[in-house]
């Protein structure tokens, strides 16, 4: 039975979908068919979260092990095979979980400023239509009532920025050379020298070089909600042109106005501010854990 020898731990919103995308064609690299199972985070838990959306954003997460291990019955010749769930990084079990099943695998994190993350993570929520805040500092405030009524990790905005919290029991329980950090700046200013190191740290051929072009899970939302249903959403107009224009201009034509409607407005910088003021004591401890320069997240 194949199991992994590297996981993507996280952060959720710092590049894990693009990192994902980007191992899976390479031919030494075999990833799971399903992009985030979870199973570290949930092994024997069901899940019983109540905010909006959570059950059907859950429907494909699994908790029995030998679930688990039919992701990884295609394995054949590959010499690194993974999976990749942010969850892991902020489960209070999932080190503990993981060690027990396969103590030697490596273990991959990207962190991305945690106050662009939290805000990221919001909009990714709006775009979808779960969040019905408009405003990000009423969603921050909503947050600890959120959790009392036990909406899922999803929701935790602030809370799952927390990095250093959320990594020491990995580097408690694994030898540090079992573990990279890498950080979402550094992915984003040169995302092929990153996938070098990674494809060093986890044994295969490091000069591949993947097509990166494409963007995975963008956080933006639309200008114009209403058009955003009807390019989305099935609905008598698309039914009434469907058999007029050509599959590929209507697509051409629907993905155009999509783009065209979607926007990412600003962090506001006073409440940026207000989120550096919480997170700075870990930010500063993070920088000890990783030796990494974090000074440009506190400004």
């Amino acid at each position: 039975m194949s199991m992994p020898n590297f996981l993507i731990i996280g952060a959720a919103k710092a590049g894990t979908t693009a990192l994902y995308h980007s191992l899976k064609v390479h031919p030494q690299i075999y990833m799971s068919p399903v992009k985030e199972p979870k199973f570290f985070a949930f092994e024997g838990v069901q899940v019983d979260w109540q905010g909006p959306g959570d059950q059907e954003a859950f429907s494909n997460y699994i908790t029995d092990i030998k679930d688990y291990h039919k992701l990884f019955e295609e394995v054949s010749h590959e010499i690194a095979i993974g999976e990749a769930s942010p969850w892991y990084i902020c489960s209070p079990r999932a080190a503990e979980r993981i060690q027990y099943h396969i103590p030697d695998v490596k273990l991959i994190a990207i962190l991305r400023d945690p106050a662009d993350r939290a805000y990221s993570q919001f909009l990714h929520l709006v775009r979808n239509g779960r969040e019905v805040l408009t405003d990000f500092t009423q969603a921050l405030q909503e947050e600890e009532y959120r959790v009392s009524k036990n909406w899922g990790w999803t929701w935790q905005y602030r809370n799952r920025g927390f990095y250093y919290n959320q990594l020491k029991p990995y580097f408690d329980r694994f030898n540090h050379d079992q573990i990279k950090v890498y950080l979402y700046e550094d992915w984003n200013a040169d995302p092929i020298n990153i996938l070098k190191d990674i494809f060093q740290f986890i044994g295969v051929e490091e000069n591949f070089v993947p097509n990166i072009s494409s963007r995975h899970n963008v956080s933006v939302i639309p200008k114009n909600k209403y058009l955003h249903n009807v390019l989305t959403k099935p609905n008598l107009l698309k039914s009434i042109l469907k058999p007029l224009i050509p599959n590929g201009i209507r697509y051409d034509l629907i993905n155009r106005l999509k783009s065209q409607n979607l926007t990412k407005p600003p962090l506001l910088p006073q409440v940026r501010k207000q989120l550096i003021q919480v997170y700075r004591e870990d930010i500063l401890k993070l920088q000890d854990l990783i030796h990494r320069d974090l000074s440009k997240w506190l400004q």
